[in-house]
């Protein structure tokens, strides 16, 4: 009798995976392309993938994705007017899948080697992070009496570009890559520098040209769930989860 019970459960349990699979694959766009739906307590995310601009990242998410990595995950950080952040099975901000990965950017098809950091503002930190490192700074009392030497290389490294500030400062690119910029709706890689990727990702809620070369973008959300993202983010931190994430694959 139990084994019949459990039978039938199994039964149950199969049948009503098939429908929420096939519920969410029903919102998938026309067009070819690979897909990933993110069911969230606050609806459904559908976001088109990039495994031609990054190949391993895409793969990585969707390797997790088929492990159930993300289920029961919560949006941890989310800041109005920037972005929502998830992917750390912890919440805490600092978790991941236990193993890091390099980032997969070129800076050529982003333009950022055709732009000085002096007429890119928004790469000032970059710029005053490489000039801390070149003069040998590592303390307050050092930058205060190296001021003068540190505005002049601040001023130096502002006439170089900003892919070669930001290989100064240990990011790797590859140049075969057709990488696509932060826009609104991007779906990109968070990190905690150089190399640093694992399972935590982004979804920006504006455009921000600042992160440019320093996060893998690999994916966009679709225009019409851009309400559910503001809904994820007017939640506040921590309050929405992830049910579950299934990836489509029909470029064939």
């Amino acid at each position: 009798m139990l084994k019949n019970i459990r039978s039938v459960a199994l039964i149950a349990t199969s049948f009503f995976s098939i429908l929420f699979c096939a519920r969410m694959e029903a919102k998938l766009p026309s067009r070819p392309g690979m897909f990933a739906v993110i069911d969230t307590t606050q609806g459904s995310l559908t976001i088109e993938l990039f495994p031609d601009a990054a190949p391993k990242t895409v793969k990585n998410f969707a390797d997790l994705a088929q492990k159930g990595f993300y289920k029961g995950i919560v949006f941890h950080r989310v800041i109005p007017d920037f972005m929502a952040q998830t992917g750390d099975p912890t919440g805490t901000g600092s978790g991941g899948p236990g193993y890091q990965f390099e980032d997969e950017i070129n800076p050529k098809a982003l333009g950022l080697d055709k732009i000085k950091v002096k007429d890119a503002p928004e790469y000032g930190r970059q710029a005053q992070q490489l000039a801390v490192k070149n003069l040998d700074i590592t303390s307050q009392s050092q930058l205060n009496a190296k001021r003068a030497q540190f505005e002049a290389e601040v001023r130096k490294i502002g006439e170089m570009t900003v892919a070669e500030v930001l290989e100064k400062s240990g990011y790797k690119y590859q140049d075969s890559l057709p990488s696509r910029k932060a826009i609104r709706g991007a779906v990109a890689m968070a990190n905690a520098g150089p190399n640093t990727n694992g399972s935590q990702f982004f979804i920006n809620q504006v455009e921000t040209p600042h992160l440019n070369g320093l996060h893998t973008v690999f994916g966009q959300l679709e225009a019409s769930d851009f309400e559910v993202l503001d809904k994820i983010i007017a939640a506040g931190n921590g309050n929405t989860k992830i049910k579950d994430v299934q990836v489509f694959d029909k470029r064939k």
